[in-house]
């Protein structure tokens, strides 16, 4: 599974929603508008300052930007990330 790609898709949706450029997004969350164009291709993993950044500059929680990951914990064995089912609205 690619927890960068679940999250790079969130992210970009919620920038669009909020008719932001990638640039205007970088300044407002104190970020290089190529760090949010690698973060939204999936080609970069956002840490946890990051993650908070980006929600407040588009005015979301930032579970908003982890939706559809979760985290399954193993009990004799690794726990591993999955990806969460789709909601109505996500389909739509």
């Amino acid at each position: 599974m690619d927890i960068a790609a679940v999250f790079g898709e969130n992210l970009a949706r919620c920038r669009k929603r909020a008719e932001m450029s990638q640039e205007e997004l970088g300044v407002r969350a104190s970020l290089h508008r190529t760090e949010v164009s690698q973060l939204e291709r999936g080609l970069r993993v956002a840490r946890i300052d990051t993650l908070v950044k980006l929600a407040g500059a588009l005015g979301v929680s930032p579970g908003e930007l982890i939706e559809g990951i979760d985290w399954s914990p193993g009990s004799t064995t690794t726990g591993q990330f999955m990806l969460a089912p789709k909601t109505q609205a996500e389909l739509n």
